[in-house]
């Protein structure tokens, strides 16, 4: 609480200092628009959106507009301000707004997707992966233009005392003219945990910067990110959950007292990552088509850009044991002696140089065209033997350097097609022969005077593994093996009608050598007077399936709407060829019902409701607590987790600038039967009380 009372200090005396900076000539809040590569603004016809506009110098301006950018161009892509009452209860979920994470229980825990389509590929930044809850990435960093400056507070709470768990957001922006901006995001997730050494405590905080003018464009961002989470393998027997009067003396347990397999084992990762993306235009002025704006005579037109992006990641992974008896029992092999420290780190710094022939500068200039060329440099720092003396341990670099080129084909501009065609082959080093071709678009046309959109997208890649498939070095873990290339092939369409408020995706994918980690745990059999024990020593190795997976999916959204009556839906269908490699649950349920009204004239509005996630039950992913990392279960020990209602009951209050909500977690806590889990041996928290607040300030 410490922490949190000293950042909401720095916060403020932020916000008072930046007040101080003048803010002149911003512009109103947007409409439906999109970005062209110039970084300047576009609306759907095609013109340049007036960012000039003022208000009343006598009253404090508010408007605002946010955008992300990506980390290969720096394009920009508008989003909208979180400034909306709904789901504002599902926020803080770890297991995601809609339920299709498996993860393990705690706030902020490690987390894989149930969904198969929305997976990502594995990074070389291989530990960070499953901490996409709170980790962001240069693309996730939300930049602001703002006519005041502008502060967000956001603060989760649930229980207290030893168990409980709270997350602290700040956000703060602010402008130095129209063009000039920058700001800062702090995220600090710290979750006790219900059950015995399970806390996580991370701390995630992010500085940006930008400039847009007519010539010149930058965007700016450094990233850290500080992750410790104390492993406890999962609870010992889950029939303390599913079963309790099987179990000691019969009577349950609450979920502080049930045992678990660790006590004295964390994980630590501590990154730092830069990135900045820029780029200089040419073009001309000419006369502005808008007549209603009386301050722009003139337009900056760009016709070609010269782009630079550079990204430098850097990451230190600890793991740290402290109790090697339990090792000896748990893990099949401890390669390092109690005394050795298992640290792996990573750079990366990849540099990116673009040339531009830009969209829409004259009638016949239809699609904007790209061509750029990258270098990546990766070093990996592993723990190693000496050849004459095996016994000692040293720390060793492995070096990797990348050279690819590509292009891209892209229209943003107008209002009935757009598309996106990426296309990039590495020419020299490590990932020689790695080649990807994306693409996306939207098609837009009237039906029954309603907007329809189709977008689809589509790719083929052929991927070289990432570094910590091929090579790995640690306590218990080691392998350095010879890898295929993963080819993966994917279509995907997607429909959404907005007056009915039906949106329907559907899509295959086939893959091509299936990289994944494997249980290869050892079987071992101890024979007494009294009885056979037989106990599985943990381990695991990379696995690639040589021969083809395919995975359908379809998922349909359809909200409805009587009155102050909403009952949102969201169902999603999909099928794995080969269930024993590529597990996945064939359906996943999202149900909320709830109120919507206003109060006090309609100035408080009110949600009042329950929501349901459910998933049928299959062969979810196991958790490796010495890597981090969700792998196959055990064959012979596996089973099917799932088919669990998990119901929330909430409320949430929208009044001015705040945001207020109340959710009863868990609500059924399993009178339904079975046990309450998304992974296997990490039991979801039991029923719990949670409350959220936010708050904007524009001052």
């Amino acid at each position: 609480m410490r922490k949190i009372l000293f950042i909401t200090l720095l916060i403020l005396i932020s916000g008072k200092i930046a007040a101080q900076v003048p803010v002149q000539n911003q512009f109103s809040q947007f409409g439906s628009s999109a970005s062209g590569m110039d970084g300047n603004l576009y609306d759907r016809n095609g013109n340049p959106i007036d960012t000039t506009a003022v208000i009343d110098a006598s009253t404090i301006p508010i408007g605002l507009s946010s955008w992300t950018i990506d980390e290969r161009f720096g394009i920009i892509t508008e989003v909208p301000v979180d400034t909306l009452l709904y789901n504002f209860q599902n926020t803080n979920d770890t297991g995601g707004p809609t339920g299709h994470y498996t993860y393990l229980g705690n706030l902020g825990s490690p987390r894989i997707s149930h969904v198969f389509f929305e997976r990502k590929d594995p990074s070389q930044l291989f530990f960070t992966d499953p901490y996409d809850f709170t980790v962001r990435t240069p693309q996730d960093v939300v930049y602001t233009n703002t006519k005041s400056p502008f502060s967000n507070l956001t603060y989760y709470k649930q229980g207290g005392g030893e168990y409980g768990e709270e997350r602290f957001k700040a956000y703060f922006a602010v402008n130095a003219n129209k063009r000039l901006g920058f700001g800062f995001n702090i995220d600090y997730t710290y979750g006790r945990g219900k059950y015995q050494h399970q806390s996580t405590a991370l701390f995630n905080g992010n500085l940006f910067a930008y400039y847009r003018g007519d010539k010149y464009n930058m965007h700016f961002s450094f990233i850290n990110d500080n992750l410790k989470v104390a492993e406890n393998g999962g609870i010992t027997d889950d029939h303390y959950i599913t079963k309790p009067e099987q179990i000691g003396d019969g009577q349950k347990l609450d979920a502080s007292e049930i045992p678990v397999n660790f006590e004295s084992i964390w994980n630590h990762n501590t990154g730092y990552h830069g990135f900045l993306t820029h780029r200089y235009n040419l073009g001309f002025y000419r006369d502005n088509p808008d007549k209603n704006d009386t301050i722009n005579t003139e337009i900056f037109v760009p016709v070609t850009s010269f782009i630079h992006t550079l990204k430098v990641d850097m990451n230190r992974r600890k793991y740290i044991s402290q109790d090697e008896t339990k090792n000896q029992s748990y893990f099949e092999n401890n390669f390092l002696s109690p005394d050795n420290t298992d640290i792996t780190k990573q750079l990366i710094v990849k540099n990116t140089l673009g040339l531009s022939l830009l969209e829409g500068f004259n009638k016949w200039a239809k699609a904007g065209l790209t061509a750029f060329v990258s270098h990546e440099y990766r070093r990996f720092t592993m723990t190693d033997t000496i050849a004459d003396n095996p016994g000692q341990r040293i720390q060793t670099d492995y070096v990797e350097n990348v050279v690819s080129v590509g292009g891209q084909l892209i229209k943003e501009q107008g209002k009935t097609l757009h598309y996106n065609v990426t296309g990039e082959v590495a020419l020299l080093g490590e990932d020689i022969g790695q080649f990807q071709i994306e693409g996306t678009g939207d098609l837009n046309f009237r039906l029954f005077n309603d907007t329809v959109r189709l977008e689809a997208n589509a790719y083929i890649k052929n991927l070289n593994p990432v570094f910590y498939y091929r090579h790995f070095h640690s306590k218990h873990y080691w392998w350095d093996q010879d890898l295929s290339k993963i080819m993966r092939t994917r279509i995907e369409g997607k429909l959404s009608i907005d007056h009915w408020k039906t949106q329907l995706r559907a899509g295959v994918e086939n893959i091509t050598n299936y990289t994944y980690l494997d249980n290869t745990s050892v079987k071992y059999t101890a024979t007494t007077e009294e009885k056979e024990t037989v106990t599985y020593k943990n381990d695991l190795a990379v696995r690639q399936h040589s021969g083809n997976i395919q995975i359908l999916s379809a998922s349909l959204r359809q909200d409805f709407k009587w009155g102050i009556l909403h009952l949102d839906n969201e169902i999603t269908y999909q099928k794995s060829s080969n269930q024993n490699v590529l597990p996945l649950p064939d359906l996943s349920l999202y149900h909320n019902l709830y109120l919507r009204f206003g109060l006090a004239k309609k100035v408080l509005k009110v949600e009042l409701g329950a929501d349901v996630r459910y998933f049928t039950k299959y062969y979810a992913p196991d958790y490796a607590p010495a890597i981090g990392q969700f792998y196959l279960q055990n064959p012979e020990t596996r089973y099917k987790v799932g088919g669990y209602p998990l119901v929330n009951a909430y409320l949430n209050l929208h009044l001015k600038r705040t945001r207020i909500f109340l959710n009863m977690y868990n609500l059924i806590q399993g009178d339904m039967g079975g046990g309450y889990f998304t992974a296997p041996h990490y039991p979801l928290n039991p029923r719990s009380l949670k409350f959220g607040l936010s708050w904007n300030f524009f001052d």
